[in-house]
């Protein structure tokens, strides 16, 4: 909210803007008020620039009474909030009017020289009714993001107390009428999450969501397999273990829901932060070169107790039995390395301290800093070595699951003492794949690729028992059906896990290697075919190697043109402007597109593509749109080039939903909708290559007229903050400053693919 004519006491009052719909909702009010106070005092007005003004005043003003009226009907609804939300309308309600009067400057009753205050003569009552407006309309915003979460956290509760009457049951019939109840919750429970994890704007928040919600969804379907399984074998002590396990589970992961959006924690108790190796380095070498600038900021043993911390930490790696003996004493070395460099450091720059007369670095102290920061790269290379090294050749050693096909055939055999062999060996793997996991953690480069890092660890903890225990159940009732596809339920999560763990890998090596990686989030929302009421899992359809093969060329040719977007999107001054972020958003879901001609990533089947192909086309939609509102403040040719353009895009992206929306049978003819799909998304793709430079090169050109014109305002979303003057009023529409009502804040968060 830098723009705001207020500067940053607009938002004095102690609100918090935590989610993207707020923020975004706020953009036009500042957009509008600063192009009402930055209007251009010259000293004589003409009579359609006062009028101009006056329009601009009223709208505002009618705007405010239409947003203001929402509120106070959701006011009436919510009677907990009803004293904080009316309040807030009121201040709302009374700078709207203020600032409508302020403005009325060219009534014939009442001429600007009868001794009124008008927005020429009292700018500071103008600046004053503006922030009133921005505080109010802020809080009425943040209230009702409050009831957003008093309905997550209600829907929560009706979740939970259903899991406990399913938790409960002793016959077949109840559990199936109370199950079909439980799914219908859990369908509510994940489009509201879904929303909510869409809107944050903190990416470790919503990576935590994005992970919470995941367990969710897996254990839905482990929960159907194990309460029939323990439905059937009341008295088998297995299979009761494997069911309160998935209960368990179900439990923590709803309350991790309800921490990350009410921002508390059980008891009051405070989150402990655990520093990742890769996030001490980043840390420390800031700290390093900070003293160029600063050689007095912090002092000599503060900088050796901060490298001793980040060293402490590598011995997860050297103590770990998993780590080479080359790697180990490597590590060793690089660490002693990066101590003798800071020592040295220090002596010189306590000999810089001491020489009074020189302000500047010396060319040694900077030789010092330099290798100390080299040292610290090349220990963070080692361990990224050893941990990327170790996870890649448990991935391979264990892709043929021979562990969970030895349980499955000794389960079905009734064969305890085959089970329990290859329950050690499950255990064995497990654990190497936890510690695996804390170590790519320290590695992993950013924090959401961090979280996905003890996501998975978690994962595999909890899994690894529960597969031993159904494998149990089925090894003591060998005949039973239902305990056979219990234990294949939790087979199938395992392997899923250690799919997730090989593109987590390639996240983290993206990352290292400077490449996209860091831009995309990990872990996706729920796919068509889950949470639905029944839980039967959708037929997956995957491409065979022919197949790959044939469409390998053109998915490389998206691949090329995401890395395009990518590259203009960079050239961007303003990262959050509408047109970049949507572009953005494409190129993402661009990109998992394309991994997935590859047999990679988060797309794993036909119908995912599709559904991808879906959302993706939505967010072209999107730009359209704010393209349209962008062209309104074009002149004509300009303007042309954009609508041209625009309806290009549009009709692509109708082609392309088109597509993904018909139903297809056969193998060939689902193959030839994926190479439609696949096309369609690379001409789109085009158009948005050449839509990006061109826009950017109109706002600069924008921004540079502004900059002569003596008005340095920032081109923010969909309006533009310009002089008030009767051109820029008549392309207002009746909204004034261009709120959206709260009932669409409320009802259309953004709901996208992530990416």
């Amino acid at each position: 909210m830098a723009s705001s004519p207020c500067g940053s006491s607009s938002f004095d009052s102690g609100l918090e803007i935590k989610t993207r719909s707020v923020e975004q909702t706020l953009i036009p009010l500042v957009s509008q008020i600063t192009t009402l106070i930055n209007h251009k005092d010259k000293p004589k007005k003409s009579e359609k620039t006062l009028r101009a003004i006056q329009r601009v005043g009223q709208a505002v003003n009618v705007a405010v009474g239409r947003f203001v009226t929402v509120g106070e009907a959701i006011a009436m609804e919510n009677e907990d909030l009803k004293e904080e939300m009316n309040f807030a309308c009121y201040e709302a309600r009374r700078a709207g009017d203020s600032i409508a009067q302020l403005t009325d400057v060219v009534s014939s009753e009442h001429p600007e020289s009868d001794g009124r205050s008008t927005i020429f003569s009292d700018k500071t009552g103008m600046v004053k009714a503006a922030r009133m407006l921005l505080s109010s309309v802020t809080k009425v915003l943040v209230l009702a993001d409050r009831i957003v979460i008093k309905q997550i956290v209600t829907s929560r509760n009706k979740v939970l107390t259903t899991l406990e009457q399913l938790e409960k049951v002793g016959s077949f019939q109840e559990f199936v009428q109370i199950f079909s109840q439980f799914g219908n919750e859990m369908v509510e429970f994940a489009h509201l999450t879904g929303d909510r994890q869409n809107d944050l704007k903190d990416e470790k928040k919503k990576s935590r969501m994005a992970a919470a919600r995941a367990v969710l969804e897996k254990c839905t379907m482990m929960l159907l397999t194990a309460s029939k399984t323990c439905l059937r074998h009341p008295d088998c002590e297995s299979a009761r273990i494997n069911k309160d396990a998935v209960f368990h589970r179900m439990r923590f992961a709803l309350e991790q829901v309800i921490e990350i959006v009410t921002d508390a924690r059980p008891n009051g108790e405070t989150e402990v932060q655990t520093i990742s190796i890769y996030t001490g380095i980043r840390d420390f070498k800031n700290k390093v070169e900070g003293l160029r600038e600063e050689q007095y900021s912090m002092s000599q043993e503060s900088l050796l107790a901060i490298l001793e911390g980040i060293l402490e930490h590598t011995e997860d790696f050297t103590d770990s039995a998993y780590t080479s003996h080359e790697h180990r004493e490597r590590i060793l070395e690089l660490s002693q390395l990066a101590r003798q460099e800071l020592e040295q450091l220090v002596t010189v720059w306590i000999q810089a301290q001491q020489s009074y007369k020189v302000k500047e670095v010396t060319e040694e102290m900077e030789l010092s800093i330099l290798k100390t920061c080299q040292s610290l790269n090349e220990l963070r290379r080692e361990l990224h070595k050893a941990a990327v090294g170790l996870a890649a050749d448990l991935l391979k050693y264990h892709a043929d699951h021979v562990v969970l096909k030895a349980l499955k055939v000794s389960g079905g055999e009734g064969n305890l003492e085959t089970v329990a062999e290859y329950s050690c060996k499950l255990t064995e793997q497990k654990e190497q794949l936890v510690e695996t996991c804390r170590l790519l953690r320290h590695v992993s480069g950013t924090e959401p690729l961090e979280i996905t890092c003890i996501h998975a660890e978690d994962t595999f903890q909890v899994i690894g028992p529960q597969i031993i225990s159904a494998a149990q159940t089925l090894a003591l009732h060998p005949s039973s059906k239902i305990a056979k596809e219990n234990l294949d339920v939790f087979c199938e999560a395992w392997e899923s896990q250690l799919n997730d763990m090989s593109i987590l890998l390639r996240e983290i090596n993206d990352v290292f290697e400077g490449r996209r990686g860091d831009k995309r989030t990990y872990l996706s929302l729920p796919r068509p075919g889950k949470h639905s009421a029944n839980l039967k899992t959708v037929k997956a359809v995957k491409l065979d190697a022919e197949e790959q093969s044939t469409i390998a060329k053109l998915g490389l040719e998206l691949r090329l043109l995401t890395s395009d977007v990518d590259s203009e999107s960079d050239k961007w001054e303003d990262q959050e402007h509408e047109i970049v972020r949507q572009g953005q958003s494409m190129s993402s879901m661009a990109y998992s597109m394309y991994l997935f001609t590859r047999g990679e990533g988060l797309l794993k089947t036909t119908q995912d593509l599709f559904h991808q192909a879906e959302v993706f086309s939505e967010e072209g939609f999107k730009l359209c749109s704010t393209l349209q509102a962008f062209s309104s403040q074009l002149g004509d040719d300009e303007k042309s080039l954009i609508v041209s353009e625009k309806e290009k895009l549009g009709a692509l992206c109708q082609q392309l939903q088109v597509t993904a929306k018909t139903p297809v049978q056969g193998k060939n003819a689902t193959f030839m909708k994926v190479d439609s799909s696949i096309q369609n998304t690379k001409n789109i793709m085009t158009v948005v290559v050449y839509l990006l430079p061109v826009c950017y090169k109109l706002i600069r050109k924008y921004m540079s007229e502004k900059s002569s014109l003596g008005s340095p305002q920032s081109w923010r979303e969909k309006q533009l903050p310009t002089p008030v003057n009767e051109d820029a009023v008549d392309r207002k529409n009746a909204n004034g400053f261009g709120v959206k009502s709260l009932e669409h804040h409320m009802s259309n968060l953004t709901f996208l693919e992530s990416k």
